[in-house]
């Protein structure tokens, strides 16, 4: 067991774990979401289902991974005994491959932006047009540069490579966004901004749409369905107190994307007060890629000298997001080479690499088409219906006495804990009502 590599310690791991969950979307789409439904009324709701909804499908993936010390077809396949574990685990192997081809093209839109105020601040214009002009060329280098990057960290293995640059990128993010925060707070129209993230509209917590919207948040910020965190949790030390590291993986994301919410909302509305247009049409803040790459360059561009490195700070930083995430994508599938097929680590990462970006190339030279649809089929689709089809494993097919053996080995009192005594029934039960919905009301 030793030979699959494992992390040498707890913050290790939390840092992983809260890396893949800490993506574009925790930075692009929660701030503007907490803003259009409610302000902190949003974030009262999405924390009550972090925990109540997707902290319980984590903890199913992690007991899963670390009781099965395998990838995610033979860990589902141990657990069902038959092939359809195994075909559960291929689709997910296959979904995060498609989240990943997608995810590295809007990657290296952020290496370009990144070199694009880069090149500002020294002043070459060509440069600078050619590397935010969308193209095909641009589009598949950066994409290519993306994905190198990170299997050149993936190569490393746990401890060398995930873990390495894990416990390197989360606390640089993390500076990164509050050293924003003060600069963005002292600009003329934050204040606006921090009123519409932090005053609570409480008349809207029940509404269906923010109700959906904060289940869908919570779900997917998380990084849940796909296996990335079930081959985290096969890397976990067996001593861990798997309830309370989860809760802490949690409570790491959950926090990233609330100061998020403090850095992006504020400096929309900075914006707005130097001329930007902020909202659509239909009078909604504008979000997801027209804000990253119009709303905000444009605010950069509007505070004079010192916007160039606002703007080269803000871009390291969602390229820092962006690879933590596909770090832990990359390993889902490796892992199953690996493990699987017996392929060596440096072969597998390599061989993957060469497959997304076949992926990516195909998205790209048929943007207007697949770009839209492989997200839907990916996200909207794929990833909580998997996330269901967890939640069955873990709560009907696999017995409850091996969950509890496995929740033993890093606290001996396992059973007499509050966690115990409702996460098995909440699983079986609750989740899968409550993802079910989930996913019919996305689709309806």
């Amino acid at each position: 067991m030793a030979s699959r590599g494992e992390f040498s310690s707890r913050i290790g791991f939390i840092l992983a774990a809260a890396g893949s969950a800490v993506g574009l979307g925790n930075i692009w789409g929660f701030p503007t979401q907490v803003a259009s439904n409610g302000g902190a009324a949003f974030v009262l709701v999405y924390l009550l289902l972090a925990f109540v909804l997707a902290y319980p499908v984590l903890m199913a993936e992690l007991i899963i991974g670390r009781a099965n010390r395998s990838n995610m077809v033979d860990a589902l396949g141990k657990i069902s005994g038959n092939a359809i574990g195994r075909t559960v685990g291929i689709w997910g192997g296959i979904t995060v491959s498609l989240i990943l081809a997608f995810y590295a093209i809007v990657g290296g839109w952020m290496i370009a932006y990144f070199g694009e105020s880069a090149s500002n601040i020294v002043g070459s214009e060509t440069i600078s047009n050619w590397l935010v002009s969308f193209s095909i060329p641009r589009n598949l280098i950066f994409c290519a540069l993306f994905l190198s990057l990170t299997a050149m960290i993936v190569l490393g293995g746990v401890k060398a490579g995930i873990e390495k640059w894990s416990v390197r990128l989360m606390p640089t993010l993390v500076v990164i966004i509050l050293l924003l925060i003060i600069y963005v707070s002292f600009q003329p129209g934050a204040t606006d901004g921090w009123s519409a993230y932090l005053v609570p509209d409480f008349s809207r917590v029940l509404e269906p749409d923010l109700l959906i919207s904060a289940m869908g948040q919570a779900f997917f910020s998380m990084s849940l369905g796909v296996g990335t965190m079930l081959v985290y949790g096969s890397y976990l030390n067996k001593h861990e107190n798997l309830p309370t590291i989860g809760a802490s993986v949690a409570l790491v994301d959950i926090g990233v994307a609330i100061i998020a919410g403090m850095l992006i909302i504020p400096a929309m509305y900075v914006a707005l007060n130097n001329g930007v247009e902020i909202f659509t049409t239909e009078g909604v803040l504008i979000e997801g890629d027209q804000l990253i790459f119009t709303v905000l360059p444009a605010l950069f561009d509007s505070i004079a000298s010192v916007g160039v490195f606002v703007a080269f700070a803000f871009f390291a930083l969602m390229v820092i997001a962006a690879v933590t995430s596909s770090i832990s994508m990359l390993e889902v599938p490796v892992a199953y080479l690996v493990e699987s097929k017996g392929i060596a680590r440096n072969k597998a990462v390599w061989l993957m690499t060469l497959v997304i970006f076949c992926a990516s190339s195909i998205i790209i030279f048929n943007f207007e088409r697949l770009f839209g649809f492989v997200i839907a089929l990916t996200t909207q689709y794929s990833q909580p219906l998997l996330g269901l089809v967890l939640c069955i494993f873990a709560g009907w097919v696999w017995r409850r006495d091996n969950i509890l053996a496995e929740l033993k080995e890093g606290n001996a009192q396992a059973e007499h804990t509050v966690f115990w005594k409702i996460w098995p029934w909440y699983v079986r039960f609750v989740c899968p009502v409550v993802i079910a919905f989930m996913f019919y009301r996305s689709i309806a």
